[in-house]
């Protein structure tokens, strides 16, 4: 939130998404929820056996700010492993939706009212606030999108992951409703994505899924919102250094300098042979993805991409002879992020990339033949 009030002078962000991941909970124990209640203004209440009963509310005057209303964007596996934890938070914004508080202090409640007299629906079903596939579905399916390069735009990438995510959990037998308006409404509100990150072996540049879903939100909420910027922060939740909630940019910036542009870990892939090559490979698809979802496009990431694993001849040389189809890939998402406009290259280095491709093009073809 400190986030937010420094970037919008002092006003409170009306809504933050936040994901909520099942394996992030299992390490953490459970910190992303605690980002929900802290963000709604709510606290643990134990029962009689010293287990969690219920998430209660902390009255205002003991809060001293507005309940911020909070879209809880579930994995499948957060959805499937933890119905009681749903069932829980579906009973915190439905009291919350109904508490006697000025709606100027409570989110929840305004977004909910306004919805349900807009839609003339019950502002139970308004308050719906924990969003996933449809049950026994998973992911959003951005990622295969982005991987065969069928995408025109930011706004398809996050009206696919909408798509995707429009169903509704919580308390009585809400097991995947439909419910697109509730999102679309959420979304339109959204000022921040937050997005906790349990590891220090794989960030958000070694895997698909968190431009897919993380980075696609963003792109839907900015969609919502006819292009507003939308903030994303993450929450680095592994005990080690400083764990304040970091920008996206930044976080990016850092991992792809450590990771993919460091000719020492590049070497390192590299020398494992095929499945290394294949991590490069894997990598350079992301770095699309987080163009395509965040829109995050700066070009010393794709000049030194080009330098570390293309023009460096005998780095080429490796990863072409251990997994000929992982250095097309590399080749070919260079190109493909001039064409999209996610690096400005010089006409000469991405002629000579064309031909490279080419090249590697027809020794596959020979090979397959």
């Amino acid at each position: 939130m400190e986030q937010e009030l420094a970037a919008s002078g002092g006003a409170f962000p009306e809504t933050v998404t936040v994901t909520l991941w099942g394996l992030d909970a299992i390490k953490t124990r459970g910190e992303s929820v605690a980002i929900v209640l802290a963000l709604v203004g709510a606290r643990v209440v134990l029962d009689g056996l010293g287990k969690v009963g219920r998430f209660e509310l902390i009255p205002l005057s003991e809060l001293g700010r507005p309940r911020v209303d909070v879209l809880c964007s579930m994995s499948g596996i957060f959805r499937d492993s933890f119905a009681n934890v749903v069932d829980l938070l579906d009973d915190l914004f439905q009291r919350a939706a109904a508490a006697d508080e000025p709606e100027e202090m409570n989110f929840v409640r305004k977004h909910a009212l306004a919805l349900a007299e807009e839609r003339g629906m019950p502002v139970q079903a308004a308050a719906a606030r924990l969003f996933s596939n449809p049950a026994g579905d998973y992911g959003s399916m951005v990622n295969e999108r982005v991987g065969q390069g069928n995408w025109g735009s930011s706004e398809e990438l996050g009206d696919t992951w909408a798509g995707r995510n429009a169903f509704s959990y919580g308390r009585g037998g809400e097991k995947g409703v439909a419910r697109p308006e509730v999102l679309g409404s959420l979304l339109q509100s959204t000022r921040r994505v937050v997005q906790e990150i349990d590891s220090v072996e794989y960030g958000l540049t070694d895997i698909q899924e968190y431009y897919a879903n993380t980075g696609a939100i963003k792109a839907a909420a900015e969609g919502a919102q006819g292009g507003r910027r939308v903030g994303l922060s993450v929450v680095e939740a592994t005990g080690q250094g400083d764990q304040r909630p970091k920008e996206l940019e930044d976080v990016l910036r850092l991992e792809y300098r450590t990771k993919l542009l460091n000719p020492k870990w590049a070497k390192t892939m590299v020398a494992m042979g095929s499945g290394g090559a294949y991590e490069v490979s894997t990598r350079m698809t992301a770095a699309i993805g987080w163009g395509g979802t965040a829109k995050f496009a700066e070009d010393f990431v794709f000049d030194q991409a080009d330098e570390v694993y293309v023009q460096d001849e005998e780095m080429a040389a490796k990863l072409r002879r251990s997994n000929p189809s992982a250095f097309r890939n590399v080749v070919g998402r260079l190109i493909e992020a001039s064409g999209r406009g996610l690096w400005d290259a010089d006409p000469e280095r991405l002629e000579r990339l064309r031909e490279i491709y080419q090249d590697v093009e027809d020794e596959l073809e020979g090979v397959t033949q």
